[in-house]
């Protein structure tokens, strides 16, 4: 009787360790990272360099290829001059040539997409970063520094533009307000929140060790 009580008692310490096992297993599934760095591509404009911080933070923590938007004729660096000549491109459906070249785009699975709010919509030389590479079948991620105001419709844009892309949720960070002269204001204080936040971020898209 007793031996057969300890071959139950066995069975059933070996049914719970395998349990264990199994969660433990399934549990380091959920936390490990699920792209690969190396198909992992961060796009950014940046005038006053916010959002090219925030790409910084992303690339220091996925890895991946980072490259910013040039323009094959830069915008002029006076702020209303810019705002005029934003807003009739807009206005037209005008979208800026790049002087950019990604070579074998395809290689990429994962695209993110980062840029400040200009007038409350996405830049042009970003819907012209998204008009001329298809991203069909890519995951796209959105990143935003704005002055205060929100995204405005730019997030709700990246998914007109990428109809056949899986788009994940965005990211956005108040930076400078170019208009009443503040530039750059990824430091201090402001930088370690913008980590934090964006560490956070990467975590819910399972992009990053939930450690």
């Amino acid at each position: 009787m007793i031996s057969v009580f300890r071959q139950m008692l066995l069975g059933f310490l070996l049914m719970i360790s395998i349990c264990s096992s199994c969660q433990t297993k399934e549990s380091d599934a959920e936390m490990k990272p699920t792209f690969n760095p190396e198909k992992i591509l961060i796009v950014y404009l940046s005038r006053t360099n916010n959002t090219k911080a925030i790409a910084e933070i992303i690339h220091e923590n996925v890895g991946g290829t980072l490259m910013a938007l040039e323009l094959k004729k830069p915008y002029p660096e006076d702020y209303k001059a810019i705002v005029e000549q934003v807003v009739r491109e807009n206005e037209t459906g005008f979208l800026p040539p790049l002087k950019t070249k990604i070579e074998n785009i395809e290689m990429y699975e994962v695209v993110f997409v980062g840029f400040p709010t200009w007038g409350m919509q996405l830049p042009p030389p970003m819907k012209s970063f998204l008009k001329e590479y298809n991203l069909k079948g890519r995951t796209v991620i959105p990143f935003n520094t704005n002055a205060g105001y929100g995204i405005g419709n730019s997030f709700e844009t990246v998914k007109q533009l990428c109809p056949n892309s899986t788009l994940l949720d965005g990211f956005s960070i108040e930076g400078g307000i170019e208009r009443d002269g503040i530039l750059f204001v990824m430091e201090g204080e402001k930088e370690t929140q913008a980590r934090h936040e964006v560490k956070k971020w990467l975590r819910k898209l399972n992009m990053i060790n939930q450690k």
